[in-house]
């Protein structure tokens, strides 16, 4: 059963440091390309970075650009989201995808981490 699972969310202050997790089972994430999504309260979700299956190749939203990093380790099936400089409105769930292709047609999803920033 493929299988993708966030971790790592959690409550900061604002301008403190996060980073989520997406682990993989069930199948090699290595074919994969992986993006990070969130979903704030009210809002449509929105795709926040996404990696290539090499990890050669990375794109961010304008709005995370210089803050978030993103970054993959196949040998442990795992997709990362170094989140620094948080802000209140970087508060949703955030959400990670698979997809054959890159930064599109996303087939699986995880279930979410929470992320809250406030003080």
């Amino acid at each position: 059963q493929l299988q993708l699972v966030e971790s790592g969310g959690g409550l900061v202050q604002p301008g403190g440091s996060l980073r989520l997790s997406c682990a993989a089972s069930g199948f090699s994430m290595a074919r994969y390309g992986i993006g990070w999504f969130r979903q704030a309260p009210g809002k449509e979700r929105e795709g926040v970075s996404c990696i290539s299956r090499s990890g050669g190749s990375t794109n961010y939203a304008d709005s995370v650009k210089g803050r978030f990093t993103i970054s993959r380790d196949n040998a442990k099936n795992t997709v990362y989201l170094q989140m620094n400089s948080l802000k209140p409105e970087d508060t949703a769930i955030y959400y990670c995808a698979a997809t054959t292709s890159w930064c599109w047609g996303y087939d699986y999803w995880g279930q979410g981490t929470q992320v809250t920033v406030s003080s």
